[in-house]
């Protein structure tokens, strides 16, 4: 509809004495883009709020002959496709809701009739009632059923529903079926403790007791409340919380209307202070009343004998969040006395105890504590969910930090392994040395004495060793002679072995090398970072694959030393060091449910492998470190 008008150049009817040569010097100017914001505003607000420059018949605006013709010309232009002209017609006053005396139909009737989509719209925009009865008393609903244009039917009923249907999804997130004929859901609130006195009925009487126009400006109100509480819901949602609570950028009630009285815009403001429940309260009992309203031969007249006015009706409404008539939101409004003020208190109380306790059930009910059940199971999966994503954040850094322990492992492994290259080259070069200066000597390798490897005797070795900030130990000496020498003190160099022992506190040639304790370490190492791995791309299923090797590993690591050492700390080195493995065989043999339908936690699981693997690592760290 909107691009059918501005492609016919509807703009040219709000600008008619704009673009009039004759009248063009009389009138105010177009404001050009370089002009100020406020020059615009003033044109804008001229143009569109005050109709300023639109054509005007020449005839007064009372003439009822005049508005009569264009309102039947309004007839005949909704059944062709012209918007222009309908849009022309209605700019020049023609009566949206025209009941023509001898076609016996409204407008809306006629364009629903003969399936015009764009007149449909361009009608209900500018306030046609989508409810009216034509002569046959057929809405123009029924109209386009029966015409066959289906999409035209559900259009109609959604606008004629619209008000109704934004306060119901507001209440309980959902719709009413309008095809298969439900037009309603309205909510029960149930509460043992509200008033069911007789001054609640006599207030839901007077409720009643509303005219269609005052009800209308009521639930239009209520409508505008429940658009400005979303829109600053959703705007206190992408602000940043850190700042001040008192810091605002958006109004906390619905601003004045011009158009509006002092009373009513007082009432409207005052919405705001109702709290959750007395405004899902009061909307409540506009979904009632409008049922009741909306059905066929409903009665609506007067059911009390003091009907509430319009203005009686929005001072209730400020009155029922508690607050005095003396502090207003805006500005001063004269007041009633105060025992009136009283009574319209109780009354607009009274009326919305008895609206929950009357609620009809029958179209679909949703009650507010089920809602509430809802919302709370909303909120704890959300609570459950952040839990669940620190959980897998502190697994990340453990991961993480298993990771570079094991890098560090690595490095102290390849360093060791240099360190041993570079004595055992110092030795060969040694001994190459004492063969040529003393080839005489031929004396066996198992009389020779093991003080021949002192410090003074290989002087480039210990400064090498000197320069790491550490002195060699005896079996990295030992592991940098030749294999003849090796072989010669394994019996006889037990004086070196004996240094070790009273070290270490092992016994006596039982011990195993340092390269077969780096060997090993480095195996279960690798093992343990083929877990990690698996462990961040959550292939728990290669769990049980992994802990074997890992417990192969840890075994062959074990069987190096004797079954019961000497040492405390290598004792208890590889007790923590089996005793992990065994315990990370059993954690992963638990990712596997014994059960079709167990439930594993796969996330507390993961985290007692990777402690297992952690504790396994630092047990390896430790043997290393005897070693050094």
């Amino acid at each position: 509809m909107v691009q059918q008008l501005v492609t016919s150049g509807a703009n040219s009817i709000w600008e008619h004495s704009l673009l009039d040569p004759a009248m063009a010097r009389s009138t105010k100017r177009k404001p050009s883009p370089n002009d100020s914001l406020s020059t615009k505003a003033d044109f804008t607000k001229a143009k569109y709020q005050y109709l300023a420059f639109v054509h005007r018949l020449p005839c007064r605006e009372d003439d009822d002959s005049t508005m009569q013709d264009l309102s039947k010309q309004l007839h005949s232009s909704v059944r062709t496709g012209s918007l222009e002209t309908s849009l022309r017609l209605l700019s020049l006053g023609a009566d949206v809701n025209f009941f023509h005396p001898e076609r016996g139909a409204t407008p809306l009737h006629v364009a629903a009739s003969a399936g015009q989509t764009g007149q449909v719209e361009l009608l209900i925009v500018h306030g046609a009632d989508p409810g009216a009865l034509d002569i046959n008393s057929k809405t123009p609903i029924q109209c386009a059923k029966e015409a066959g244009f289906s999409d035209l039917y559900e259009r109609l009923t959604a606008c004629q529903f619209e008000l109704t249907d934004r306060l119901i999804y507001y209440l309980c997130g959902r719709k009413p079926d309008h095809l298969s004929g439900q037009h309603f859901i309205i909510p029960e609130m149930a509460d043992s403790s509200l008033d069911r006195s007789e001054l609640a009925k006599q207030a839901r009487k007077k409720l009643q007791a509303l005219s269609n126009r005052q009800f209308e400006e009521l639930a239009m109100d209520v409508y505008d409340e429940v658009d400005r509480r979303e829109m600053d819901a959703v705007w206190l949602t992408t602000q940043n919380h850190s700042a001040l609570v008192m810091d605002r950028t958006v109004v906390p009630f619905l601003p004045v209307n011009p158009e509006f009285s002092s009373t009513r815009n007082q009432g409207r403001q005052k919405l705001a202070r109702f709290n959750a429940r007395e405004f899902a309260t009061l909307i409540i009992d506009i979904l009632i009343d409008a049922r009741r309203r909306q059905q066929p031969g409903g009665q609506h007249g007067s059911v009390s004998d003091a009907p509430m006015t319009r203005e009686e009706m929005a001072m209730a409404l400020g009155r029922m969040s508690g607050f005095s008539d003396e502090e207003p939101v805006y500005d001063s409004v004269a007041s009633d006395e105060d025992d009136l003020e009283n009574q319209r208190l109780s009354d607009a109380k009274g009326q919305r105890a008895e609206s929950m306790a009357s609620s009809d059930l029958s179209d679909g009910p949703i009650t507010l504590e089920e809602y509430l059940q809802v919302k709370k199971a909303l909120a704890a999966s959300d609570a459950r969910v952040q839990q669940l994503v620190q959980l897998k954040q502190q697994q990340q850094q453990e991961i993480s930090l298993l990771q570079s322990m094991v890098q560090k492992l690595m490095q102290e492994n390849a360093n060791l392994r240099t360190q041993v290259a570079s004595a055992q080259v110092a030795a060969n070069k040694q001994e190459g040395n004492a063969e040529n200066n003393n080839s005489a000597s031929s004396r066996s390798g198992r009389d020779r004495p093991i003080s021949m490897f002192e410090p003074r005797a290989a002087p480039k070795e210990l400064s090498a060793w000197k320069e790491m900030g550490k002195l060699p130990s005896t079996e990295d000496l030992v592991a940098g002679m030749p294999s003849s020498i090796q072989r010669d003190m394994g019996v006889a160099g037990a004086g070196a072995q004996d240094d070790k022992v009273n070290t270490t506190g092992a016994e006596p040639g039982s011990l195993p090398s340092q390269d077969d304790v780096v060997r090993k370490t480095e195996q279960i190492t690798k093992n343990i970072q083929e877990l990690l791995r698996s462990a961040q791309e959550s292939k728990h299923d290669s769990f049980i694959a992994c802990s074997e090797k890992i417990l192969t590993a840890v075994k062959e690591m074990a069987a190096l030393f004797p079954e019961k050492p000497r040492s405390e700390t290598i004792r208890l080195s590889l007790q923590l060091l089996t005793t992990s493995a065994q315990r990370l065989q059993v954690q992963c043999h638990h990712t596997v449910p014994t059960e079709p339908e167990g439930d594993v936690d796969m996330q507390l699981l993961t985290q007692q492998v990777i402690q297992c693997a952690y504790d396994i690592a630092k047990a390896a760290k430790q043997l290393v470190t005897i070693f050094q």
